[in-house]
């Protein structure tokens, strides 16, 4: 259909912008072509670092926009492979209404190896953090990680690495909790 070739193109170009240059895109775009769109009357960047909720829009849109951009393209080839299997042509068969079973039964079972890149973009999304923050004058971990690097910091640089390895590990963890709930005949011993 239409709506799967321009969310694909979309993703395509959603998976090729580097983080960095969409970001400074959008500060052109929000500064020059749309400035009051946002509802910011003064600078699209916080001066001082503290702004509104309105000053997280582009960072977020920067930095969520490959990951999105994998998800959908994950998610279209996941349910594509799921809506042909068996288990589906017979739900189909037995006169299971087509949204019970494009999402009780196909979406379910598709949303394992989504989960499973939801916890590996995870990684993604600190990494990117760094050049968003940068981007966008935004303190946040991932500039105080650069800061500390740029002035060899070391206890600071241990502290971050140290909060960044706790938050992948837990996400880690919380996606292999998933998978028992997604799908039951997973068990953990």
């Amino acid at each position: 259909t239409w709506v799967d070739a321009v969310s694909m193109t979309l993703a395509l170009v959603g998976v090729s912008m580097p983080i960095f240059w969409l970001g400074l895109m959008l500060i052109i775009f929000f500064a020059l072509a749309l400035p009051n769109w946002l509802g910011l009357s003064g600078p699209v960047l916080p001066p001082t670092g503290s702004g509104t909720w309105r000053h997280l829009i582009m960072p977020t849109l920067a930095l969520a926009a490959n990951s999105m951009a994998i998800q959908a393209r994950m998610t279209r080839a996941s349910m594509l492979e799921v809506l042909r299997a068996d288990y589906i042509r017979t739900a189909r068969a037995k006169g299971i209404s087509e949204w019970v079973v494009t999402y009780g039964h196909g979406l379910r079972n598709a949303l394992i190896p989504i989960v499973t890149i939801v916890g590996l973009q995870f990684g993604t999304l600190l990494g990117g953090a760094v050049l968003t923050e940068t981007v966008f004058a935004w303190p946040g971990i991932g500039r105080l990680l650069v800061d500390a690097i740029s002035y060899r910091d070391y206890p600071v640089i241990q502290g971050a690495v140290l909060v960044i390895t706790v938050g992948f590990v837990l996400v880690n963890i919380i996606v292999d909790m998933l998978y028992a709930y997604l799908d039951p005949r997973i068990r953990y011993t």
